[in-house]
C-alpha cells in the first residue's frame, strides 16, 4: 500500500454518487427517486402510490371508526385485509414480470438490469418497470410470509395510531394529530421495505442476506412497540406501562431516523446480543465462542433459573444453585479433559466442599439474623472478602509492566531483558506472588463468597422472580468469573458499611442477589471510560498528528466542542447499549453503532486469508497458547474479560489475541496472525508498536520520578508482559563475498563428493535396518517458477519415498501432438534478443518424457551442452547474469588407460558383471544395479577419478561399518575399508552423478550454483539416467545442498579441520536441519514439525544478489500488550458500515491509512474476512488456566 496524505477523499467520485443514491433509499425504506439518469414520470408516480398505499388503507379504517360506522376491531381487520390484497397483487405482478423477463433472457437478449441500473422503460406496467420497482422475492415461502405480515402490520398499525387512543394518552388533539401523521410515515416506510423493495440497511451484520431476513427488521420493531401498547390496554391499571406507552409512541416517530443511522440492530444481531447480555448479566454466564454454544448455554441457564423459582426449600435452592453454577462454569466442550484423574478429583472435591459449606452455614446460621448487620454472621465474612480483594488486586497489579490502569511503570517488573533465562530468573519473585494470588482467587475466594451468600437473609424471600434470578446469577458468577464476583460483593459490602446501622429500605428490599447486578452498572461505567478515552484519542490526534490533520479538522473539533453535551450523550448511550462507538470514516464524527455480540462478527471463529507465511503463526500458536495459559493464571495480562484484545510482537510477526469466553479454570481464545509483507502503513504502525514496547520492557534499571510515567498512555496499546514462546527466529544474509568467491566455489566440488558419499553410505545403512532414509518432507527438491513455466505435478500413485519435484517444465511436454521432438518448432527467437536458442531440457522435462515412454532424446530436440535461459530468467535482464560455463562431453579428449577394475568402468551400459566383494558385509553397502548404468564414456570417469575422496570414503566406512555388524569387530571394519570393489562401485556412482549435474569442472558461476541448488538442472549427457532413478536424483540434489550449506558455514565460522568434525556436521544437517527452498512443501512441513533449523538460498532480482535465510527454533520473548477494546470495536463497526453499506473498498481509502495512536491499519487487518485479511486465524483454543 502506498501511504497517502490526510486529505485523500473519504469516498471516490463513483462511490459518492452511489452513496447519495443509496442513502435516500435507506431513509424512505426502498423507493428509488435518485437514479442518476432520466426516467419517465410514471416510474416516480408508481413508487409514490405504492408508498402511500398503507396510509390510504389505514385512513379508510380510521375514518370508518371515527365516524362510528365500524368498531375498533372491525376497522383494524378491514385495513389489514385491504393491505393484504394489495401486497398479494404486487407480488403477483413481480412474479409475472420475472417470468416474462426470464423468457426473454433465455432467447438471448441482454439482461435489462445491468449494474448501473440504466433501465429502458416502455410503459407504466411493463415487465421492466415492475421489476425495477418491485423486484420480488427469491423464495416462495417468503412471498406468502411477507404478504401475510404486511396485512397484519397494517391492521395493527391502524389500531396502534387510532386518534382516540392517542388523545387518551396525551389529552391533546393537536399532539395526537402530529403523532398520527408522522406515525403513518413510519408505517409506510416499514410496509414498503417489507413488500415492495427492500432498501440496504446501514445496520448490516452479514455480508449477504441469503434468507431475506432484512425485510423483516423494520416490521419487527414496529410490532414490538405495538406489543407494549397492547399490554397497557389489556392489563390492569399500571402507571409504568402507561408511561412506557407514551414514551414509545413518541419514539415511534423517530424510528426512520434510528434506522437510517443504523442504531437498531438487524434481527440476527439483536437476538444474539440479547441472549448474550441476558446470559452474562442476568444468569451469571459468559459470552460464548460460537452461536451454537451461546444458544445452548442460554437455554440451560434459563432452565436453572426457572427450576430455582419452583424449588420449595431455600436449602434446596442453595445446593442446586451451587452445583449447577459450578458445572455450567466449566468448559463442558472439553469433557474428555475434565474427566481425567487429577482434574476430576479436584473438581469433585471443590464441589463437595462448597455444597457442604453452604448447606451447613445456611441450616445452622441462616435463620440467626441480628437486628444489626454488624453483629450478624455475615459481618466477619464481609471483612474477609475485603481483605481477599485487596490482596488479589495488589498481587495482580504487580504482575504486569504497568500499574494503576497503565499509568505508572511497575518497579518490580524485570527491566532490560537480555534473554529468556535471565528474564525467568528475575521474574521468580513475581511467580511466587502469582501462585499466592491463584490460591486466594480460585480456592479461597469462592468459598468465602458462597458463605456470604448462604447467610443472606433475603434467601427466605426467594420465591420472587427477581430474587430467584438474582441468586441464580450470584451463585453462578462466583465460579464463572471469581475476580469480578469478588469486586461486586465488595461493592455490596461497602454500601452496607457506609450505611452503618441505618436501614436502606430500597437497597435492602432488593436482596443480595439483585444487588449483585451492580456488575451491570460497573460494566457500563467501564465501557463509558474506555469509550471516552477512545473518543479523546480520535479528537486530539486529528489535530496533533500532522499526517492525520485534514482540512476539516478544525471545523470538526469546534463542532464537537460546541456540542459537547451531545457527544457525551452519544458516548453514554453506546455504553448503556453495550454497542460500539462508531467514528464515521474514523473521523471525529461519532455515531452509536448497532448492538452486536462481543465477537463483533457473525461468522465462525477461525476464518483467514492464508498465504505461505501462515505456517509461522500456525507453528507458534501452540506454544503461544501454552504461554498465554500461564500468563492468564498469573494475572500478567490483567483482568480477563471476554471481548478483550491483545497484540503480540516478535521480529516481523504480529499476533492478535482475542478472549472469546471465560469460566472457572479455563479460557477460550482466538489467535490471529497479521501479514509479514509489511506495507508502508503497516510499517509505520509496527514501528510505533516497537517504541511502545521498548519504553516498557527495555528501560534502564533505575528510573527517575518523571520517567516512571507511561509516556504512551494515550496509545491504544498498553504493554502488559513478555511471554516465553518457542518460535522461529528469522535471519537473512546477503551472500556477496561467499557465493561469488572463487576460493569458496573451488571447494564446492570436493564437498559435494564427500556429502554424496556420506549420504550413499547412510542410505545403505538405513535400508539395511529396514526403513528408508528419505523422510516425509523429502530432500526439498525444487525449482523456481516463471511466467512461461508449469509445475510438474506428481501423481497420487508415487511410492512413499518420492517427493514432489517442482522445476521448470518446457512447453515441449504439452505440445507433442503439434510439434515433435525432432522438429525445430521450439527454436524461436520470439523471447530472445540474440537469435534462436535451442530448447532447454530440464529435470522435470526429462522426468516427464521418461513417464511418457521416451527412452532417450531424439536428435534435434536440443544441443548437448546448451543451457536455455528463457524459462528460468525471463524476468531478469540477461546482462545481469554471469555467464554459464559450457559443459564438455569429453569428446576429443586423449585416450587414457582404464586402470584398475575394468569390469567396473565399461564403455557401454550392457550386461553388468557380478561384483566380487572382499568382505561379506560389503553386500550391505552395495548399490542398485541401475545406478551403475550411466551412459558415460569410461575415459571421462577415469579422468575424474582423482577427484574421488578415498580417505573420506574409508573414514566414513569406518564410522558406518559397525552399524551393520551384529557384533562390533575391528577386523570386519578394516576389511570394509579395504574392499576395493566396493570403493570403486561408489566411485563410479558418485562421479556419474557429478557429471550428470554438470559439475565435473570446478564451479565458477554463482548463477549456476543457484540453479543447481534450486533443482533447475540444465540438460547434460547423463541427466536422463540420473532422473530415471528418483532415489539417486534426490540423494545427489540433497548432497549438493549439503555441500552449499557447508560452504556457507565454513565461510562464516571457519573451515572444517578434521574428518570427525565433517562427519558430525553432516549428521547435524541430516538430523536438525531442513536445507531446501522456501516454496517447497518440505519447508512448510518442517516448520509445522518444528525442525530446529531451516536454511534456504534465494535471489534478489532487484538488487542482483543472492541471499541466505536461516530459521532457528528457540524460546524467545514475545511482548504482549492490551488494546483498547472499545477502540477496536468502534473501528470494526466503521469498517463494517464502510464496506458493507457504502461499499468503499478502495485500498487507499482514508480509514485504512496508518494511525500510530489508534493502530488503524493493524485493526483493519485483524477483522474477520471478507472485511479484514489476517493470514492466520486459529479455531477457538480452549485451555485451562487454573
Amino acid at each position: 500500500m502506498v501511504r497517502m496524505g490526510p486529505d485523500v477523499p473519504l469516498l471516490n467520485e463513483y462511490k459518492q454518487e452511489f452513496f447519495w443514491k443509496r442513502f435516500p433509499q435507506t431513509v424512505l425504506g426502498g423507493p428509488r427517486f435518485k437514479l442518476g439518469y432520466c426516467a419517465p414520470p410514471y416510474v416516480y408516480v408508481n413508487q409514490v402510490v405504492l408508498f402511500l398505499t398503507p396510509w390510504l388503507f389505514g385512513g379508510i379504517g380510521t375514518l370508518l371508526y371515527q365516524l362510528q360506522l365500524l368498531q375498533e376491531l372491525h376497522a383494524t381487520v378491514l385495513s389489514g385485509m385491504l393491505m393484504f390484497g394489495a401486497a398479494a397483487g404486487v407480488q403477483a405482478l413481480a412474479l409475472y414480470a420475472d417470468q416474462r423477463t426470464g423468457t426473454v433472457e433465455r432467447l438471448g437478449a441482454p439482461n435489462i438490469l445491468v449494474d448501473d441500473e440504466d433501465v429502458e422503460f416502455t410503459h407504466c406496467v411493463s415487465s421492466e418497470t415492475v421489476r425495477f420497482i418491485a423486484p420480488g422475492k427469491r423464495f416462495g415461502l417468503n412471498v406468502v410470509l411477507h404478504t401475510m405480515l404486511a396485512g397484519v402490520l397494517c391492521g395493527f398499525g391502524t389500531w396502534y395510531v387510532f386518534l382516540g387512543r392517542l388523545t387518551a394518552l396525551y389529552d391533546s388533539i393537536g399532539v395526537s394529530l402530529v403523532v398520527f401523521v408522522l406515525s403513518w410515515v413510519t408505517l409506510c416506510i416499514a410496509e414498503y421495505s417489507l413488500i415492495v423493495n427492500t432498501a440496504a440497511e446501514t445496520a448490516t451484520f452479514h455480508a449477504q442476506d441469503t434468507y431475506e431476513i432484512t425485510p423483516l427488521t423494520r416490521p419487527l420493531y414496529i410490532l414490538i412497540f405495538i406489543a407494549v401498547d397492547m399490554a397497557d390496554r389489556f392489563s390492569g391499571p399500571a402507571p409504568e406501562l402507561q408511561l412506557a406507552s407514551q414514551v414509545l409512541h413518541v419514539l415511534f416517530l423517530f424510528l426512520p431516523l434510528l434506522w437510517a443511522l443504523g442504531i437498531l440492530p438487524p434481527l440476527d444481531a439483536l437476538l444474539l446480543w440479547g441472549m448474550e447480555q441476558t446470559l452474562v448479566f442476568g444468569l451469571g454466564g459468559s459470552p460464548m465462542s460460537s452461536n451454537l454454544r451461546l444458544l445452548l448455554m442460554f437455554g440451560t441457564s434459563a432452565g436453572v433459573a426457572v427450576c430455582n423459582y419452583f424449588i420449595p426449600s431455600t436449602l434446596g435452592v442453595v445446593l442446586f444453585s451451587i452445583s449447577t453454577g459450578f458445572l455450567l462454569s466449566l468448559d463442558l466442550s472439553q469433557v474428555g479433559t475434565l474427566c481425567r484423574g487429577p482434574r476430576l478429583l479436584l473438581y469433585l472435591s471443590l464441589l463437595l466442599v462448597a455444597m457442604s459449606e453452604a448447606g451447613l452455614l445456611h441450616h445452622f446460621l441462616g435463620s440467626a439474623q441480628s437486628q444489626s448487620w454488624f453483629k450478624g454472621p455475615q459481618a466477619p465474612v464481609s471483612y474477609l472478602l475485603l481483605v481477599l480483594f485487596c490482596f488479589c488486586w495488589a498481587l495482580r497489579e504487580i504482575q504486569g509492566a504497568y500499574v494503576v490502569g497503565g499509568v505508572f511503570l511497575n518497579p518490580l517488573y524485570p527491566k532490560g531483558m537480555s534473554n529468556v533465562q535471565t528474564f525467568k530468573q528475575r521474574n521468580r519473585g513475581l511467580y511466587i506472588a502469582a501462585a499466592i494470588r491463584r490460591v486466594l482467587l480460585y480456592l479461597v475466594s469462592p468459598f468465602a463468597m458462597i458463605a456470604f451468600l448462604s447467610l443472606d437473609k433475603s434467601l427466605h424471600l426467594l420465591h420472587r422472580v427477581s430474587l430467584s434470578v438474582g441468586f441464580t446469577r450470584a451463585f453462578r458468577v462466583v465460579w464463572q468469573n471469581s475476580e469480578d464476583a469478588l469486586l461486586q460483593m465488595v461493592v455490596v459490602v461497602l454500601v452496607r458499611l457506609s450505611a452503618g446501622n441505618d436501614m436502606l429500605p430500597g437497597w435492602d428490599n432488593l436482596g443480595t442477589g439483585v444487588q449483585l447486578l451492580v456488575g451491570l452498572l460497573m460494566d457500563r461505567v467501564t465501557q463509558f471510560l474506555t469509550k471516552l478515552k477512545f473518543t479523546l484519542t480520535v479528537l486530539v490526534t486529528s489535530w496533533t498528528e500532522k499526517k492525520q490533520r485534514r482540512q476539516s479538522a478544525g471545523t470538526l473539533l469546534a463542532l464537537n466542542a460546541s456540542l459537547c453535551p451531545l457527544l457525551l450523550a452519544v458516548v453514554t448511550l453506546s455504553a448503556l447499549l453495550s454497542a460500539p462507538l462508531l467514528p464515521l470514516f474514523t473521523l471525529p464524527i461519532f455515531l452509536v453503532g448497532f448492538p452486536r455480540p462481543q465477537r463483533s462478527w457473525p461468522g465462525p471463529v477461525g476464518t483467514a486469508c492464508p498465504c505461505p507465511d501462515s505456517i509461522f503463526y500456525q507453528q507458534m500458536s501452540g506454544s503461544l497458547a501454552s504461554a498465554l495459559r500461564t500468563a492468564f493464571a498469573r494475572g500478567s495480562l490483567g483482568s480477563l474479560a471476554p471481548g478483550s484484545h491483545f497484540l503480540g510482537r516478535f521480529q516481523d510477526r504480529m499476533v492478535w489475541i482475542m478472549i472469546l469466553e471465560r469460566g472457572y479454570g479455563y479460557c477460550t481464545v482466538n489467535i490471529k496472525g497479521l501479514e509479514l509483507q509489511e506495507t508502508s502503513c503497516h510499517t509505520v504502525e509496527a514501528r510505533r508498536v516497537d517504541e511502545v514496547f521498548e519504553a516498557a520492557f527495555e528501560r534502564p534499571e533505575r528510573l527517575g520520578f518523571t520517567q516512571g510515567f507511561n509516556l504512551h498512555w494515550a496509545n491504544a496499546l498498553t504493554p502488559c508482559a513478555a511471554l516465553a514462546v518457542r518460535v522461529y527466529s528469522d535471519a537473512r544474509n546477503v551472500l556477496s563475498g561467499i557465493i561469488d568467491s572463487h576460493d569458496n566455489l573451488r571447494k564446492l566440488q570436493d564437498d559435494f563428493l564427500k556429502a554424496l558419499v556420506w549420504l550413499l553410505l547412510r542410505h545403505c545403512v538405513q535400508k539395511h535396518k529396514g526403513f528408508l532414509w528419505i523422510n516425509e518432507e523429502g530432500p526439498g527438491v525444487g525449482g523456481r517458477k516463471s511466467q512461461s513455466s508449469h509445475l510438474a505435478q506428481t501423481t497420487s500413485n508415487q511410492p512413499p519415498e518420492a517427493v514432489v519435484v517442482e522445476s521448470n517444465v518446457s512447453s515441449l511436454r504439452f505440445r507433442q501432438d503439434s510439434s515433435s521432438l525432432t522438429s525445430f518448432g521450439d527454436w524461436s527467437d520470439e523471447d530472445d534478443l540474440f537469435g534462436p536458442q535451442p530448447a532447454r531440457r530440464t529435470v522435470a522435462l526429462v522426468t516427464a518424457e521418461a513417464q511418457l515412454g521416451h527412452a532417450s532424446l531424439q536428435a534435434g530436440a536440443s544441443l548437448p551442452g546448451s543451457v536455455g535461459m528463457d524459462s528460468l530468467f525471463e524476468n531478469m535482464a540477461l546482462s545481469a547474469l554471469q555467464p554459464l560455463q559450457p559443459l564438455g562431453l569429453g569428446i576429443g579428449m586423449p585416450a587414457l588407460d582404464k586402470g584398475r577394475n575394468p569390469e567396473i568402468f565399461r564403455e557401454s551400459p550392457g550386461s553388468l558383471p557380478q561384483l566380487n566383494f572382499n568382505c561379506p558385509q560389503s553386500e550391505v553397502f552395495n548399490l542398485p544395479t541401475g545406478w551403475r548404468t550411466a551412459p558415460l564414456l569410461t575415459s571421462r570417469l577415469l579422468q575424474l577419478r582423482s577427484l574421488f575422496p578415498d580417505d573420506w570414503f574409508r573414514f566414513s566406512m569406518g564410522q558406518f561399518g559397525p552399524a551393520v555388524q551384529d557384533e562390533t569387530s575391528e577386523d570386519m571394519t578394516k576389511a570394509l575399508k579395504e574392499d576395493e570393489a566396493l570403493k570403486e562401485l561408489h566411485t563410479q556412482v558418485a562421479l556419474s552423478c557429478l557429471i550428470s549435474l554438470g559439475a565435473e569442472s570446478a564451479f565458477t558461476s554463482p548463477s549456476y550454483v543457484y540453479r543447481l541448488y534450486c533443482g533447475d538442472i540444465p540438460w547434460t549427457e547423463g541427466l536422463d539416467w540420473l532422473s530415471s532413478s528418483k532415489e539417486l536424483y534426490q540423494l545427489a540434489l540433497r548432497a549438493f545442498r549439503f555441500s552449499f550449506k557447508l560452504l556457507f558455514d565454513q565461510a562464516s565460522l571457519g573451515p572444517v579441520e578434521s574428518p570427525e568434525e565433517l562427519f558430525s556436521t553432516l549428521e547435524v544437517y541430516e538430523r536438525d536441519w531442513y536445507i531446501g527452498l522456501v516454496t517447497e512443501k518440505g519447508w512448510h512441513d518442517s516448520v509445522l514439525q518444528e525442525k530446529p533449523f531451516l536454511f534456504s538460498l534465494g535471489q534478489d532480482l532487484a538488487m542482483g544478489t543472492y541471499t541466505g535465510r536461516v530459521l532457528s527454533l528457540q524460546e524467545q520473548l514475545v511482548q504482549v500488550g492490551r488494546l483498547n477494546g472499545e477502540g477496536v470495536r468502534g473501528q470494526w463497526a466503521n469498517l463494517s458500515w464502510e464496506l458493507l453499506y457504502a461499499t468503499n473498498d478502495d485500498e487507499e481509502r482514508y480509514s485504512i491509512q496508518a494511525h500510530p495512536f489508534m493502530l488503524r491499519n493493524l485493526t483493519v487487518q485483524a477483522a474477520d474476512p471478507p472485511l479484514g485479511y489476517p493470514i492466520y486465524s486459529s479455531a477457538p483454543l480452549h485451555f485451562p488456566c487454573l
